[in-house]
Parts: structure tokens; C-alpha cells; sequence
């Protein structure tokens, strides 16, 4: 059977869901130069983002072979964090999201306050 996010038995659903986490665009972003990037470089660079959330991220994205975790052996532990060919191939189409909403943030922004200020778009009754 043919992958089809539209089938709620579909597990590309699931997958659809991972990439459109909220973090995990920003995740990719940062890891998107090629090479290692260290938890706290991660954290440093996503604005917001907890600790513990980040870990969980980082575990379901290296779950879904993502991304790569790599511990060197040193006092304290070094653990770095690279994409996968498989999430390298996520990087343009996630850049492409990116660079849209960079682009359009004023529109939005702009229809969000007509749509509040019209009580939500419907004219009074």
C-alpha cells in the first residue's frame, strides 16, 4: 500500500508530525552546516527551547535516524550532533518552509490583527 498522510493508519503520518514538530525545523537548521554541533552550541542557538525538551528532540530525531549522536570518550563525555544522510535530504525542503515564513511573517501578522480586530472575521450581529 502507497504511503498517504491522509490515512490515519498511515505511519508517514507520524513522520509528518516529527518534521513539523516545532523544534525540529530549527534542530535541522542548526545542523544543517555538515558538521558536529555540541547540546549546549544547540541550545545556545535555539532561542526558547528547554533542556529537557531538546533531548527529547534529539532522541526522536536520532530515533527516526535523522540525526547522529556521537560520544567521544573524555572527562566530562563529549556528545555531538550531526544530520544523517537522511536528514540532510530534510534541509532544503525545511529551508524552503523557512525562508516562507521569513518572507511572509508581515502578511500573517498583518491577518491576524484584521481577523482579532473583526471578532474573529465575523461581522457583528
Amino acid at each position: 500500500m502507497p504511503a498517504d498522510v491522509l490515512n490515519q493508519d498511515c505511519p508517514s503520518r507520524t513522520v509528518l508530525r516529527h518534521l513539523t514538530d516545532r523544534w525540529t525545523p530549527l534542530i535541522v537548521t542548526v545542523l544543517s552546516n555538515g558538521g558536529h554541533v555540541r547540546f549546549s552550541e544547540l541550545r545556545r542557538s535555539i532561542q526558547g527551547i528547554s533542556p529537557k525538551v531538546l533531548t527529547e528532540t534529539l532522541r526522536s530525531l536520532e530515533r527516526d535516524g535523522l540525526v547522529r549522536r556521537d560520544v567521544t570518550d573524555s572527562r566530562p563525555p563529549r556528545v555531538d550532533y550531526s544530520l544523517t544522510p537522511l536528514g540532510a535530504s530534510l534541509v532544503q525542503p525545511l529551508a524552503s518552509v523557512r525562508e516562507w515564513a521569513e518572507a511572509h511573517v508581515g502578511e500573517v501578522v498583518a491577518n491576524r490583527a484584521a481577523y482579532d480586530e473583526n471578532a474573529g472575521g465575523h461581522p457583528a450581529a
